[in-house]
């Protein structure tokens, strides 16, 4: 139940809101995301990005450039025809970077908004998108998270997953680290590192001398 000052604050807000039918399209976005953004500061939720939902250009979303998941044709068809019927029910998540939003989950529904003639004409070239949490900025946090986002849904290439356990060795991530934040059990995390075939991901593991060849006389 709202109280007489919370009722007075929502009328104000009614008639401020009233004036926005009086600017511009792509104006009346920009400052309905910040308005957005003022009301995320001061929310109990504010730790959780889906509290903050902004409309972006397709053109300022870009890919980013490790994801192994993959969508088949069908489903891919099939994600159109949803926005398409439903609209967007999902946010696509991303970071900032040099003024440009990065995909950390969304690709194939940002695809839709950029490509699918329909779906742009009605969203005006905007897709809904939410920001990650600032702290989660590092490569290899946004690696880790677009993977936990996408491990259920899709399916990730042996290859390209490989080379994801391959990156973040390189960055000093330990491998129960790497099971612990991609949600994988310690075998498989030792099968990707097997596939890469590359020495330098085995530099921190201990071997017995059953690995060492023995010279023969």
């Amino acid at each position: 139940m709202l109280t007489p000052l919370s009722l007075r604050v929502v009328a104000v807000l009614r008639m401020l809101c009233a004036q926005l039918y009086k600017l511009p399209l792509d104006e009346r976005v920009e400052l309905l995301n910040a308005l957005r953004t003022v009301l995320h500061a001061h929310s109990p939720f504010a730790d959780d990005p889906v509290d903050c939902v902004l409309w972006v250009k397709t053109e300022s979303v870009v890919a980013n450039d490790y994801n192994p998941n993959t969508v088949a044709p069908p489903e891919m068809r099939l994600l159109e025809h949803s926005i398409t019927q439903d609209g967007y029910t999902q946010p696509i998540v991303s970071y900032v970077e040099d003024e440009t939003y990065v995909v950390v989950d969304g690709f194939h529904r940002h695809r839709v908004g950029a490509q699918h003639p329909a779906v742009r004409r009605r969203l005006h070239g905007y897709v809904p998108i939410t920001i990650i949490n600032q702290d989660r900025t590092d490569r290899g946090d946004r690696i880790a998270a677009t993977i936990r986002h996408n491990r259920a849904r899709g399916k990730h290439q042996v290859a390209a997953m490989s080379e994801i356990v391959q990156e973040l060795t390189r960055r000093q991530w330990s491998e129960e680290k790497i099971a612990r934040e991609l949600g994988m059990d310690a075998d498989e995390v030792l099968r990707l590192k097997q596939i890469t075939g590359l020495a330098e991901l085995f530099a921190d593991r201990e071997f017995s001398d059953a690995w060492e060849g023995t010279r023969q006389e």
